[in-house]
């Protein structure tokens, strides 16, 4: 039992630090690509949409390499 929940602890910690990256990136540039209403907003603001973007990095990326704006 200790095994199955030390991969899972492991599984989470890599998809948190990978959601952490990719986080960071879509706040600078990313979000701008998506909406591009977002490039009027403070860092500030953006940087309140880190814990969701962490949690859903998956679906962002995804939306991200559909998007046609450059």
């Amino acid at each position: 039992m200790e095994l199955i929940i030390n991969i899972f602890l492991g599984i989470l910690g890599i998809y948190f630090i990978i959601g952490l990256l990719f986080a960071l990136y879509f706040i600078i540039k990313g979000a701008t690509k998506i909406d591009p209403l977002m490039q009027d907003t403070k860092k500030r603001v953006r940087f309140l949409l880190l814990p969701g973007v962490i949690v859903t990095w998956p679906f962002l990326i995804v939306k991200l390499f559909k998007s046609k704006t450059a």
